[in-house]
């Protein structure tokens, strides 16, 4: 194999040998794999569940996290309160995804809080789940706009930072119910199958400059949402999950995580299913 000069490495290849500052760390002195310190990453919808949860893993991990929240400022306060006593930075931007104008806002003050911008975690989503047949437009329209357009909006305005800086890591939340679909789900299928889709071409489009962009798909996770779900429409659901048993917020946060990482620069453009085996 012909030797490559560290000047002619694609910017991936230089930044995981040490040669440039990814987390801001010294030349030649590449953190341990799981670390994020000093990165900068942006949560949307990360006061609670799988947000929270995001939020914490990633502050662990030493990011410095801008947690974005569309109503619950009380919750917002809370995770952030949490993620500063592991030690990064946490700040809460109020922002509603539905708006392009809103999800600009939101990158841009990361941006312009601590000079860069390494993750995106497009988190926040909504339900609004009938049959078909009785589902009304504006809430076929609505989950749409929270759950895909606010996930390209903010994906958007993201790579434009990340474009500058030849480094970035967008993950987007999809669903089970995205890649198989669920009754009384069509706008929610519909929204979590085309953040598949955006996903997969994203990738390609940003791939060369140092960007990857994925999905995570979770199954069942113990969340408010799962939670008002009836007991019987819950044993039916866990009856079809291999593993047995619903999954956790901190399962999905893993993923995250793992994704997110300087070492995962290979990877992209795809959908990593947390579902206890749903999905196999």
């Amino acid at each position: 194999m012909a030797n490559i000069h560290p000047d002619e490495m694609p910017v991936e290849a230089s930044r995981l040998n040490g040669l440039t500052s990814a987390a801001g760390r010294q030349e030649g002195q590449p953190d341990s794999f799981g670390s994020l310190r000093g990165q900068t990453a942006v949560v949307t919808g990360g006061g609670r569940g799988i947000g929270r949860a995001i939020c914490l893993e990633l502050a662990r991990a030493g990011a410095h996290v801008v947690i974005g929240y569309g109503h619950n400022r009380q919750e917002a306060e809370e995770t952030a309160d949490a993620c500063r006593r592991l030690g990064p930075d946490a700040r809460i931007v109020e922002a509603d995804v539905s708006d392009p104008v809103s999800s600009k806002r939101l990158i841009d003050e990361a941006f312009k809080i601590h000079g860069r911008l390494d993750i995106l975690v497009n988190n926040a989503g909504i339900t609004k789940d009938t049959l078909a047949l009785t589902m009304k437009m504006e809430d076929f329209d609505r989950v749409l706009k929270v759950n895909l357009y606010g996930a390209f909006s903010c994906s958007q305005a993201a790579a434009k930072y990340m474009l500058r800086a030849r480094y970035g890591r967008i993950i987007s939340i999809s669903s089970i119910v995205g890649l198989h679909g669920n009754a009384g789900q069509t706008n929610y299928a519909a929204s979590k199958a085309g953040i598949i889709g955006m996903t997969k071409s994203l990738a390609k489009e940003l791939a060369s400059r140092s960007i990857t962009v994925n999905a995570v798909a979770p199954g069942m996770i113990d969340t408010q949402m799962t939670e008002a779900m009836s007991g019987m429409a819950q044993s039916v659901m866990k009856a079809q999950i291999p593993a047995g048993y619903a999954g956790r917020p901190e399962d999905v946060a893993a993923a995250v995580h793992f994704l997110a990482l300087p070492q995962a620069g290979y990877i992209t453009g795809q959908v990593l299913g947390v579902d206890g085996g749903m999905g196999a």
